[in-house]
This record gives C-alpha cells, structure tokens and sequence, in this order.
C-alpha cells in the first residue's frame, strides 16, 4: 500500500508567511508616514537586512546539522569567506575616492607600503567576477575539507573539533597584514556597489529585499532536500551510517555534497551581510562566531525549517538589545540559552510547538466514550 503524496500547501504557507515578514521592513519604512509610531527608520533597515543574512547562515548550517547530523563548528569560515569575497569588490570600487587617493590599492595597502596589487586581487573590479568567488571559494574549500574528511570517516565530535580548527587557523591567517585582506582593521569604508551609494536608502533597502530573497531561495532548497530521496538517505546516514554504507547507499557523495552546498549558502550570505554592516575583519572566522550559529539553530529547533530563521533572529535581537543595555551580560545569557535549550528544550522552540499542537490536535478530536454506540450495539442495531 503506498503512502499518500505531501501536500504542497503547508511548505507554500510557510514560504508565504517568511516572505509577508520580509515585506514588513519595507511597508513599515516606505508606506507609513514619518510621524507614524508604526514609521521605520532608515538606520534599521540594514540592521534587519543582517538579521536576515544571519538567517540563511542559519539554514545553511541545519542542511548539515539537523538533516545529517554533522555538526560544523567553523561554518563562520564558508560566512567569512563569502564576505571577504565582497568586500574586496567593494574595495576596488572605491579608486582614487580614498584617503591616499590610489586609482588602484586599497589604503591599507598604500599604508603598508605595498607597490602593487597582489595577483589574487586581480578581477574583482568586477561584480560577476566577485559573485563567482563567492561562490567558487567556500564551496572549493568545503569540498576539499570533506572530502578529506569524509573519506577518512571522520564524524561526531572530532569532526567538530577539526572544522574549528580550520576556522580557528583562517583567522590567525588573515590577521597578519601580509595576506593582504587588510590585517586586524579588515575591509571597510566602501562608498558604492553596481555603481549606487552603498548607503543611500534605496541601495540599502534593495540589499534587505536580495537578502530576503535568498533567504527564501534557502528555505525552498530545504524544503526540496528535506521531500528528496537524498534527504531520506540523509536522516538514514544521521541515524545509522554504517547501516546505510551496508546497503550499498554511497555516503560519501551524499555528505559531500549537501556539506558543500551549505558552505556555498554560508558564503553567500557573507556577500550579502557585508555591504549591510560595512565592514568584514577577521573576527568573523573566530571559534566563537561560529558556536553562535550552532546555538541559534538549536535554539529555533533542528531540521524543523523554520527553526533556524526563528533562532536566528530571536537570538541576535536578544543580543542587540542586552549589549546595548547590558553588555557585560551578554555572554552569560548566551551560555545558559544554550544550556537551557540543551537540557530542557532538545528540539528547539518550534519543536515545543510542533509538541503542543500534536497534543491540541489529538485531545480534540478525542471522542468521549458516549459519544455514540460502540461496535457490538452498532452491530445489534
């Protein structure tokens, strides 16, 4: 007997009511007056524009995480990488517009007393050229990781330790002013991007509304893995990869692939974050960058769809506001969430409300003994 078809429409009205959210920002900032208390500010819209990068972040770890069970302690290198990618594109438009007015090198290098531009600078004067990196190079890096990794069956926590460990060494790389990414300050002060004022409302509210869309983009290649057959063998490996590998399943392609998918997800939420915030430095790479993206996605619930983007951004609003009024604090309260959703709350908040909606479901439509005849008084009858 072969099972009933899912039906599209619960995925359909999960991805309508993410993309009514998204289109919030814009209607509050553009269609409310000014002096309405409802008015959004320009200042907030990049503010929500990082929410939402740091959102695909978040999907992007739990294709890995909550489908396969791996988890990443470094995908903050793949965000990184992605962002460094456009940073340097946004570098090159500036020319002669800089402190030391070079139509070339960047300031910091004209500081350091480079003479000229390093070759793997060369191309990204060029936005296609630059999305192709951003592309190209936490996907490269990814593949190559894994299939090392994988090859050698390294998994669990080893697995975890190594990914921070390269995280932990693409910081301590790209601080040093030799690399050529511009040391400790990183990249900053860009002026456009495609030619616009990078700070111009308009520019940064049709960054909020590319990073809205490739959030969606990210939930339907979750919802897509999550039906496909690779998502079911995903969960088998999850559960049992030895078992999986018996049965003659090719895990190692299967891995392989969704882990370089997410780090190429990862690097182009890092495109999208930088032009918002305006600056990338090596703080991004570091460990505990990354150990953030894991509690947000446990925070929201694992493979729950929706709960890495509810984790996301319930995390980083709750650290916008306590490290403005209470910064000392933060770092506490982040640990014990993290504790708290490990001990008490395993599969996030939207598994607690998947729970209680099952438990609605179930005592409503419960029938009372009396209801009716039982089956040997309906059969008498």
């Amino acid at each position: 007997m072969t099972a009933a078809p899912r039906s599209p429409l619960r995925p359909a009205l999960m991805l309508s009511l993410v993309g009514c959210a998204i289109l919030l920002v814009p209607i509050l900032n553009r269609l409310v007056p000014e002096g309405s208390a409802l008015h959004l500010e320009d200042r907030f819209v990049p503010l929500f524009g990082k929410y939402l990068a740091y959102a695909v972040l978040a999907v992007s770890l739990d294709l890995i995480w909550g489908r396969a069970g791996i988890l990443s302690l470094g995908h903050g290198a793949f965000f990184a990488l992605g962002g460094y990618a456009m940073g340097m594109y946004l570098m090159r438009q500036i020319g002669p517009r800089g402190v030391y007015a070079h139509p070339v090198l960047p300031d910091f290098m004209v500081f350091l007393n480079w003479q000229e531009l390093p070759w793997y600078w060369y191309g990204f004067d060029r936005f296609w050229f630059a999305m192709i990196m951003v592309v190209l190079v936490p996907g490269t890096l990814a593949f190559l990781f894994g299939w090392f990794a994988f090859r050698s069956r390294v998994s669990g926590v080893y697995f975890s330790i190594i990914t921070q460990a390269l995280t932990f060494a693409l910081m301590l790389a790209f601080f040093r002013n030799e690399m050529g990414f511009g040391g400790n300050n990183g990249l900053t002060d860009f002026k456009d991007i495609l030619g616009f004022p990078i700070t111009a409302p308009d520019t940064r509210l049709a960054l909020y509304l590319a990073t809205g869309l490739l959030l969606l983009l990210a939930l339907v290649v979750a919802i897509h893995l999550r039906r496909s057959p690779l998502g079911r063998l995903l969960v088998a490996i999850r559960d049992g990869e030895a078992r999986a590998r018996f049965l003659g399943h090719d895990t190692l392609k299967a891995k392989l692939f969704v882990w370089t998918l997410s780090a190429v997800l990862a690097g182009l939420a890092g495109a999208l974050y930088v032009p918002q915030v305006g600056i990338i430095n090596p703080s991004e790479f570091s460990p505990a960058a990354s150990i953030e993206i894991a509690i947000w996605v446990a925070v929201g619930g694992r493979d729950t769809i929706l709960g890495p983007v509810v984790g996301s951004l319930l995390v980083n609003g709750m650290k916008t506001w306590l490290t403005g009024a209470a910064p000392e604090l933060w770092l506490f309260v982040l640990g014990g969430l993290f504790v708290l959703v490990t001990l008490v709350l395993p599969d996030g908040l939207v598994g607690i409300g998947r729970a209680l909606a099952r438990r609605f479901k179930t005592g409503s439509s419960a029938a009372p003994i009396e209801a009716g005849p039982g089956p040997m008084e309906a059969a008498r009858g």
